[in-house]
């Protein structure tokens, strides 16, 4: 039978990736403006996201611009969008069957086999959704870097990861994590066999009585 605090725990784990994943999509900071190897004190910060970029001055004040289109935006940031869009749309999915095989949830409580099988899948569509938060998150800040070591790279054009990788690192760990506390409660062959003890115990006290 599977642990109901294990399961408990991957789901809130995975939970709190899912709510990661989505404030990793929307933040603007997935790439800051850095001027290393300029001694020059500039009054503005640059920053750009995968819906917006935006602008900081010294003053406080905040200037962000939507992109206007969406045919001309680079690949990267094209494919990212498909990449954390798709990994909410799979944890979102994963909380639907999880909770459905849960043993704190009174949902085919008289089924437990097929409730466990319900449990696993939903821990596999969790595990999957973090590989694509995961895979996202990663290309992006490989980019990075690859355009930040570029000698052919402008010095005030050079970029430096965002606090929104970070976010999206920690939520796809979790995600993976919590789904594969969920797929650890995967029902035994041995539960199978346990119906069958009853009727050995009842065939030897026949025997009994024959004698």
């Amino acid at each position: 039978m599977a642990n109901a605090g294990l399961q408990l725990l991957g789901f809130t784990l995975a939970f709190l990736g899912f709510i990661g994943s989505i404030a990793c999509t929307v933040m603007v900071e997935w790439k800051a403006s850095s001027y290393a190897g300029d001694n020059i004190i500039t009054a503005q910060a640059m920053y750009e996201g995968l819906w917006k970029s935006c602008v900081t001055q010294s003053t406080g004040q905040i200037q962000c611009k939507v992109y206007d289109s969406l045919l001309q935006l680079p690949g990267i940031v094209q494919g990212t969008r498909g990449l954390m869009l798709s990994a909410i749309l799979f944890s979102f999915i994963a909380m639907l069957v999880a909770v459905v095989g849960m043993r704190c949830t009174t949902c085919m409580g008289q089924q437990p086999e097929q409730k466990d099988k319900m449990a696993l899948a939903g821990g596999i569509i969790f595990i999957l959704a973090g590989l694509l938060a995961l895979v996202g998150t990663s290309w992006y800040g490989h980019r990075i870097a690859q355009d930040f070591y570029n000698p052919f790279t402008p010095t005030n054009s050079k970029y430096e990861f965002g606090s929104a990788l970070f976010v999206g690192w920690g939520a796809a760990c979790l995600i993976i994590i919590g789904g594969g506390f969920l797929c650890c409660n995967c029902p035994t062959k041995g539960s199978g066999k346990s119906p069958r003890y009853p009727p050995t115990r009842s065939a030897g006290s026949t025997g009994k009585d024959y004698v």
